[in-house]
């Protein structure tokens, strides 16, 4: 007598992943990317020194991610390979925040449909532009989902409660001083408690248009402890 043969539809089949994935990302803490007067601040609670949710890619470009960190962490990489290798071939300026973001789309999409499990990551790439008119934001899922965002991008455990408290006060030419304190606050009040975070408990950086070619900056908790308290 043979054994009965299980049937799972494709559709279940995706279902199942992408419940997987968004499991495994909302037990990760935030992390907020919100434009400023002049570039694009990164917010990310995360008490390691170490092991950073936030980096640089190229001149002008940087990545933010929430999830399994050695996923993203192979993405991070990946993005730096190719933009230092289309940098040399072209041109610096053919390195854009919008191929990137086109490339771990087709990378993410490819893992969630083809692999035995989907990565359980969200990530955005951030461009700055001269101008506040040229910033981009572009939010990416596990799934290879890609949306051009404008103003910020939450992600993480409490990404909606946060866009809410985002959407009631940030607005555009938010000093940077004011622009962290408000998204510090989004962070630690958006679940309704009330807690704070210190600058030890806080990744900080930002894309800032008007240093020289390299735009990355990070900040150390002497200097957050400045800007928090200023």
């Amino acid at each position: 007598m043979s054994m009965p043969f299980g049937y799972v539809s494709p559709e279940q089949v995706m279902k199942d992943r992408a419940d997987y994935a968004r499991k495994g990302i909302a037990r990760g803490r935030s992390v907020l990317v919100t434009t400023y007067t002049d570039g694009i601040l990164f917010v990310a609670e995360n008490p390691s020194s170490a092991l950073h949710k936030v980096s640089e890619i190229y001149d002008c470009i940087a990545f933010a991610a929430v999830g399994k960190y050695n996923e993203f962490e192979n993405l991070r990489q990946a993005g730096v390979r190719i933009a230092d290798v289309r940098g040399y071939q072209y041109d610096r300026s053919d390195v854009t925040g919008r191929m990137l973001a086109n490339t771990y789309a087709q990378v993410l999409g490819t893992i969630f449909t083809t692999e035995s499990k989907p990565y359980e990551v969200e990530i955005t790439v951030a461009e700055v532009g001269e101008t506040s008119a040229g910033d981009q934001l572009y939010r990416l899922t596990y799934d290879g989902s890609v949306a051009d965002e404008q103003g910020f991008v939450a992600m993480g455990g409490n990404a909606d409660a946060i866009s809410t408290k985002m959407q009631q006060g940030h607005h555009d030419g938010m000093p940077l001083a004011e622009c962290l304190r408000f998204a510090v606050d989004a962070l630690a009040n958006a679940d309704g408690e009330q807690r704070s975070l210190a600058a030890a408990q806080l990744e900080v950086a930002v894309l800032d248009r008007t240093r020289p070619r390299r735009k990355f900056r990070r900040f150390t908790d002497n200097q957050l402890e400045q800007l928090l308290s200023s």
